[in-house]
């Protein structure tokens, strides 16, 4: 996390829209260290205040378009950050998909790499800029889109244009496997109290891209 930021600078195209990181400070005080971070000034305000938007976003085919760019443009960086490590999936998914009443896998069918944290809070709009850098890295393939399209459950009608825009990421295997990845790291935060009326939607989800959804 602390790194992040600079690494992102150095490694991920710029043509993978963000604000550029211009300087880096750190000092101590006493056992406490600080960092300050310079970067250009973004205009556009992000899509929502919160990760999970609670209405329809109005925006337009060219932001989609670069939103799908971006995603597959940052699958591409070769990096030895994590996002998302197999030990937690191991581990968590199946506590938090229990629900299911079967195993669920636990591996996924490609590892690539991800901004880590992309939702509605992290993008900016109508001029598409993605946010917050710290924990960019290797997780499953297909894991930035299966993580907006579950803060989208909220609104139905947003759902379904992730759904539309990202179709070549979530339809396929791994996107699938993504998704219930995601469900199973928000199943978790529900319980500590974050983003507690995802949790129906997120359930009902994690049945239909499992095979077990009405």
């Amino acid at each position: 996390m602390w790194t992040g930021p600079e690494e992102a600078e150095r490694l991920v195209p710029r043509h993978v829209p963000r604000p550029r990181l211009h300087l880096v400070r750190e000092w101590a005080e006493g056992d406490e260290v600080y960092r300050a971070e310079l970067y250009d000034f973004v205009a556009d305000g992000a899509v929502s205040a919160t990760p999970a938007h609670t209405e329809a976003p109005r925006l337009t085919a060219a932001w989609w378009s670069g939103l799908r760019t971006a995603i597959g443009g940052l699958s591409t960086v070769r990096t030895e950050r994590t996002a998302v490590r197999q030990a937690y999936l191991d581990r968590a998914m199946p506590k938090y998909l229990a629900f299911l009443g079967r195993p669920v896998p636990t591996v996924p069918p490609a590892w690539s790499t991800a901004h880590g944290d992309l939702h509605w809070a992290n993008l900016t709009g109508p001029q598409l800029s993605i946010l917050d850098w710290e924990g960019w890295g290797m997780a499953p393939a297909g894991y930035d889109a299966a993580l907006l399209h579950a803060y989208s459950l909220a609104v139905p009608e947003t759902a379904e244009r992730v759904r539309k825009e990202l179709s070549d990421i979530l339809a396929s295997e791994a996107g699938r496997f993504a998704e219930l990845v995601v469900i199973t790291e928000l199943l978790q935060s529900a319980e500590r109290g974050d983003n507690r009326e995802l949790v129906p939607a997120l359930r009902q989800r994690a049945g239909e891209v499992s095979g077990l959804g009405r």
